[in-house]
């Protein structure tokens, strides 16, 4: 039980003082049995305190259907027994790199730029996502014994709105729903992001990499009294498919981390540890100064150069930021826990059974229907995964180019059951002119909905027609294949048969395991798709890089057989099978 306020210069607990020593740490991206072991990691660099996101859209995957929503609090009772404190940030909206920032795909598809407003439709379901997501947390505050400190209202809305009637009554919600505890906003240091996201009465945070005495200064301008504190302190980054890795050095990131804590201030380190975006569940950015270019899709990996690695292991940059949070601990810092067990000895695996791609559309995906003109992912309920259109080009006529308009986001275009292009939103045009009567089937894959700025929740799929020389051609049959159709028992009833020489399909394999562990999965050879292992979805793979191997954590493998799918959705090169090496080989 305890008293937590937030006072005239300080944060104070039952009277006194307190500085927030926090790391990020998302308890959907790391596996279940491995929280106690990261929570420890954040204990020993010297934390007293971890934050979390809550994706929505993970929870609450279909309007009414829901997923696991307790996980939240076992992660909470988690945190509490490893004897750190809590920040809770429910969105509704988190960023976070994630897909659709968190946002359901079936409520933004509905709303479009009415969701993240003051539009009572919106309200409407947050509220009813709050009531019961809030369960989890209410009863865990800390005037209650739990270790829930600070709550936050949206996230980063000044880097998106300016809607305080939203704002307000987003705060009022929370605290209609059971929260006692200081709620807080977290905004970049800029006059416009402070004036749009902060809420009078409300904390304002900052988030930033660098420059922390001037992010003060900023945030001083605006709110005059109160505890300073990083929200974010961005002491790695993210990767995108097809870009270079990036990293920040150690000795840099410390710097600042020292800057931060010299102003007196409450830090949280965004991330402490990454963690991995298991199931497809990676969002994407838009490129150029107001986000509004290019995809940027994100890597499965959310290792974000993180302290504590994609593995649990201390970096260097752990090492560093030990030495400066050591200064400002209460006593001498636990010790680092033992690495996790790591897979015994390699295993290579040829998988040798196989599906055609349009087979397990039959058996697994939504059924078919016929649109005037090609639905989204969102009008046919695809969250991740990928959508199959078939369309008729008439004749007789002559060869004209076909272009696949507001493509989004890469499609593999067959032309009379002839494979014809691989299809980008930049690249949108077939190389070669097609000529008419002609079938055309066209399989789209989401690579991420956006999570950040202008473009969240822009719809998926073809979204602006299909188009022969000028004219649109119509009568579109679609249908849709959703990742999370992937269960054991529907994938077992496939028609397998023997693995074909690197078509487009589900192939299966088995991994002989003798050794149990943490490992990583490389596929030399494939193209772009997914990866299951013992029915769990590793998340994507792609030829692109920068990432050329999945974390696979130890619970998820067992001593023996381990049955391995992959969902292939271009064409298999010259591959010699499977290899899962122990992590850190």
């Amino acid at each position: 039980m305890g008293d937590f306020r937030v006072g005239e210069n300080d944060f104070e607990l039952d009277g006194r003082p307190v500085r927030l020593l926090s790391g990020a740490l998302h308890y959907f991206r790391v596996h279940e049995e491995q929280w106690g072991h990261r929570l420890a990691m954040l204990r020993a660099m010297g934390l007293n305190c971890v934050e979390t996101y809550v994706p929505w859209n993970l929870h609450e995957p279909a309007r009414g259907v829901f997923h696991d929503v307790g996980a939240l609090g076992r992660f909470l009772d988690a945190a509490r027994e490893a004897g750190l404190w809590a920040i809770v940030r429910p969105g509704p909206y988190i960023c976070a790199e994630w897909e659709n920032g968190g946002l359901p795909h079936w409520l933004t598809g509905e709303l479009g730029a009415r969701a993240r407003t003051r539009d009572p439709e919106f309200l409407r379901e947050v509220g009813r996502w709050f009531r019961l997501l809030l369960r989890e947390v209410v009863p865990r505050q800390i005037d209650r014994g739990g270790p829930v400190l600070l709550v936050q209202v949206e996230n980063e809305y000044g880097s998106y709105g300016s809607d305080q009637v939203y704002l307000r009554q987003l705060a009022e919600l929370l605290r209609d729903c059971g929260v006692r505890v200081p709620l807080f906003t977290s905004d970049g240091p800029e006059d416009h992001m402070l004036t749009g996201g902060s809420v009078p009465s409300v904390l304002a945070t900052v988030n930033f990499g660098s420059r922390a005495r001037d992010a003060f200064t900023t945030l001083r301008r605006h709110q005059p009294r109160g505890p300073l504190m990083c929200m974010e302190f961005w002491c790695g980054w993210f990767d995108h498919w097809g870009a270079d890795h990036v990293v920040r050095e150690a000795g840099d990131a410390a710097a600042v981390l020292r800057e931060i804590l010299e102003c007196g201030a409450s830090v949280n380190l965004y991330m402490a540890h990454g963690g991995t975006n298991f199931g497809g569940w990676a969002g994407a950015n838009r490129g150029g100064e107001l986000h509004d270019g290019a995809l940027e899709p994100d890597v499965t990996s959310y290792d974000y150069n993180a302290p504590i690695d994609e593995f649990g292991r201390p970096t260097e940059k752990f090492w560093a930021f030990r030495e400066v949070l050591a200064s400002y601990a209460d006593g001498p810092l636990p010790e680092v826990p033992p690495a996790p067990a790591r897979l015994g000895s390699p295993v290579v695996a040829r998988p040798d059974q196989w599906v055609p791609l349009g087979e397990v559309m039959s058996a697994l995906g939504g059924a078919e229907g016929e649109f005037g003109v090609p639905p989204t992912f969102e009008e046919l309920g695809v969250d991740r995964g990928v959508v199959r259109y078939r369309i008729d080009v008439p004749g007789p006529r002559q060869p004209y180019p076909l272009r696949l308009r507001g493509l989004r986001d890469v499609a593999v275009v067959y032309v009379d059951g002839v494979r014809a292009g691989v299809l980008t939103e930049d690249e949108a045009v077939l190389a070669e002119p097609v000529p008419g009567p002609a079938a055309l089937e066209v399989w789209v894959e989401s690579l991420g909905r956006v999570n950040y700025g202008p473009r969240v929740g822009e719809a998926k799929g073809i979204t602006g027609g299909v188009l022969h020389e000028r004219q649109f051609l119509h009568g579109v049959r679609a249908c849709g294949l959703r990742l999370d159709s992937f269960a054991d028992a529907a994938v077992r009833d496939l028609p397998w048969d023997t693995a074909s020489s690197g078509a487009p399909g589900l192939y299966r394999g088995s991994l002989e395991v003798r050794g149990a562990g943490d490992a990583k999965l490389e596929l030399p050879g494939w193209t772009r798709g997914f990866v299951w292992v013992n029915g769990f979805n590793l998340g994507r793979y792609w030829a692109a890089g920068p990432q050329t191997s999945l974390y696979v954590p130890g619970p998820v493998l067992r001593e023996g057989v381990n049955e391995v799918w992959v969902l292939e959705l271009e064409g298999v090169g010259a591959s010699d099978g499977l290899k899962l090496n122990p992590s850190g080989a």
